[in-house]
């Protein structure tokens, strides 16, 4: 069903869907409408089983790319909104694009950028609330730039206390990376323990304590003497 078209979707709306387990798609760039999904199949990442390649933690351990959080999310957003040559028409309309960049200075929407020589060359974002992030989409100009980002993700939601990191749609990529499937049924049960006070959640998470900061949790690894091999020890610990 489309949404009525209006400049942004509110805030509190498109929290209120995320904690019901859906949100917003358009049909094209310039679509001034939206329709609300909520797949059969749910793709999540656990955050303790994230497969890294040895080619992948080489870079990470290299530290190939600066990476932070938050330091431009307009970019990311804009960049994940290109063409590319899988899809003649992005998902993310204008209005979608205007929406999360409200989401985001309300601060309900995070970005993980990876820089490389001052320029931005891949990165992700994703809306957050209570132990959840949603990733919506990612970009990589540069070989593994996205994946970077996505390790770093990971390794900072597990520092912060997160438990559930959302991809949405099951794709092969995702599934080498670790992304595993479940039925939407069972993905809204995980939302409900991860929501709130989180209780019920440690039995298939791990309880983490109170949710903390993802920018926070980010600039600690960067500050790190070498943020890479940091980032790849954190994820090698258990809860």
């Amino acid at each position: 069903m489309h949404a009525p078209a209006a400049h942004t979707i509110p805030v509190d709306l498109l929290l209120r869907a995320y904690r019901a387990g859906v949100f917003p798609m358009a049909d094209h760039r310039n679509d001034e409408e939206v329709y609300w999904v909520e797949p059969r199949e749910r793709a999540i990442f656990p955050l303790d089983s994230l497969h890294i390649s040895q080619s992948l933690k080489k870079t990470i351990r290299q530290n190939r790319f600066q990476v932070t959080c938050d330091r431009d999310f307009a970019s990311v957003i804009a960049a994940c909104a290109e063409p590319r040559e899988e899809h003649a028409e992005s998902w993310i309309s204008n209005r979608i694009e205007a929406s999360y960049n409200a989401l985001h200075r309300a601060g309900h929407a995070h970005s993980i950028e990876c820089w490389e020589g001052g320029r931005l060359v891949g990165g992700l974002y994703g809306a957050a609330f209570d132990r959840v992030f949603c990733g919506e989409s990612m970009f990589s100009r540069t070989k593994d730039a996205s994946k970077v980002a996505l390790v770093w993700l990971v390794a900072a939601m597990r520092d912060a206390g997160y438990e559930v990191l959302d991809c949405q749609f099951m794709t092969d990529h995702l599934a080498s990376l670790g992304a595993v499937a479940m039925p939407q049924s069972a993905y809204v049960s995980l939302l409900a323990s991860a929501t709130g006070s989180g209780v019920g959640s440690g039995a298939a998470w791990g309880s983490r304590g109170v949710v903390g900061s993802l920018p926070a949790s980010v600039s600690r690894f960067a500050s790190a003497e070498s943020p890479g091999k940091s980032i790849l020890q954190s994820l090698t610990q258990t809860s």
